[in-house]
């Protein structure tokens, strides 16, 4: 049973972002670099705010509840404006490396556009994310024990594999979204993705309600998929001719 649980969870975690991957991704050399780079910048992102938080709890006083829970979301919200700050500086990054890239080419024009390296990038960030938000739990899946035996909800690792989904699946849509934000200079795209971020990890401390917090995390990763789409260049006529198999 705790075999089928970790494998049913897994695949439901990162089944999505693996076939991405496979089909979209593992091809072309460069976005897999690129790809590898908006994971090692996430990662940064994490350190640096897991530095902030552990110096703050070792500061603080321990035998308090109510000051841990509160350094609990500063910690939370600190840790998501990090990982938005880190997109900028990894879209400023790419920005000038595409530049060069075009700079050397035959024709002026890089390898790579900016909508695929906002994609790639966005992946990047969600998969890494997924991964550190998910390992334990499917470590923990694997037994011994019996989930809620003590009173604790029996779906803490259905609910815990689909909010890693959702997670990878924004993050993706994020970067879309805000690289684009970036090129037109469109400010309040890029206050809205970090608006939707900060709401998507205030969610999830609603845990473990989650009725409370999944249903609403999906209806954002909806939203933003369709924002995503057409800030990527879609439109009602391409979805329509992808739906007929015209071109």
């Amino acid at each position: 049973m705790t075999l089928a649980v970790f494998f049913g969870c897994a695949f439901i975690a990162f089944g999505p972002s693996f076939a991405l991957f496979v089909f979209t991704i593992a091809r072309e050399p460069l976005r897999v670099i690129i790809l590898i780079a908006g994971a090692f910048f996430w990662l940064l992102s994490l350190l640096l705010s897991s530095l902030v938080w552990f110096i703050a709890i070792k500061a603080s006083n321990s035998q308090d509840p109510s000051l841990q829970r509160g350094l609990l979301i500063f910690g939370v919200f600190f840790s998501v404006l990090l990982q938005e700050v880190f997109r900028f500086a990894y879209y400023r990054l790419l920005r000038k490396a595409n530049e060069g890239l075009a700079a050397i080419s035959d024709d002026d024009s890089s390898a790579i556009s900016v909508r695929q390296m906002a994609y790639v990038a966005g992946l990047g960030f969600g998969i890494m994310s997924g991964a550190f938000s998910m390992i334990n739990v499917l470590s923990d899946s694997l037994g011994p024990g019996t989930v809620g035996i003590f009173g604790d909800s029996q779906y803490y690792f259905i609910t815990a594999a689909l909010m890693t989904l959702a997670l990878t699946l924004l993050h993706t849509f994020w970067g879309v979204v805000f690289f684009e934000g970036c090129e037109k200079s469109r400010w309040w795209v890029i206050a809205a993705v970090v608006s939707l971020h900060l709401l998507v990890a205030g969610l999830s401390l609603l845990n473990p309600l989650y009725e409370g917090s999944l249903p609403p995390v999906y209806v954002i990763t909806l939203l933003m998929g369709v924002w995503a789409f057409f800030s990527s260049g879609g439109s009602l006529h391409s979805l329509s001719a992808l739906c007929t198999r015209k071109t």
